[in-house]
């Protein structure tokens, strides 16, 4: 089995010219539509808004279709006025805002046990909802500290359990250089800084390995052969 990428490795992906190409693309900035999860973040204003940040909206639920998974109706009522929403806003009350993973006091809200994932663990514990979905809600909700994640950005990264722990690693290794690297990264693409640095990451490794991804037992994303 393939280890995890290297920071090295990373930011061996963030240098390659198709980064900048493939960010412009999937936001819209190359001359043609944006891919719907470009306004994942930016929808109505976006779900960390003060006035929202504590509950699951219906822009939350749309937000989250624009990803291409679902929350079924059901599920969906009862995030919306039911007790499933009222213990997820319970949890998201213990979860600041303005904490970014990478950062001190971060890695204590995505420990097992703890804020983010005691969230977690509850909406993927819901009918219908896995832990792909699970997250994508969160990083509506949190989008500094959780990190969209799915198949196929975990075999991209060579991942599987404990992402955030991971990711936070990598963010924190030689002095935050992933997070200046991601900051210019968007830069470059001409992107607002409401997308986080966590949702360019994850885009451009999405955008890297989705047309190759081969499901289960696929070796992961082509590394480029220059650029590091």
């Amino acid at each position: 089995m393939k280890q995890p990428l290297t920071l090295a490795e990373i930011l061996a992906v963030l240098s390659d010219p198709q980064s900048v190409t493939d960010l412009k693309r999937y936001f819209g900035h190359a001359g043609e539509s944006a891919f719907t999860g470009g306004q994942f973040e930016r929808l109505g204003g976006g779900g960390d808004r003060p006035e929202t940040c504590n509950l699951v909206t219906a822009e939350d639920l749309i937000a989250v279709e624009l990803l291409s998974v679902r929350v079924p109706p059901r599920t969906a009522l009862d995030l919306l006025q039911g007790a499933l929403g009222e213990a997820v806003s319970a949890e998201l009350g213990e979860i600041p805002t303005t904490v970014a993973l990478g950062h001190p006091g971060a890695l204590p809200l995505v420990e097992k046990g703890q804020g983010a994932y005691r969230a977690w663990r509850l909406l993927r514990k819901a009918d219908g909802i896995g832990w792909v979905v699970a997250g994508k809600l969160l990083a509506r909700k949190r989008p500094h500290l959780v990190p969209v994640y799915d198949e196929v950005v975990a075999c991209a990264f060579r991942t599987r359990k404990d992402f955030w722990r991971w990711l936070h690693g990598r963010l924190g290794e030689r002095d935050g250089i992933l997070a200046e690297r991601l900051a210019d990264l968007r830069r470059q693409a001409e992107l607002p800084d409401t997308i986080s640095l966590l949702r360019i990451l994850d885009v451009v490794m999405w955008m890297r390995h989705r047309d190759e991804h081969t499901g289960y037992r696929c070796p992961g994303g082509r590394l480029p052969t220059s650029g590091r």
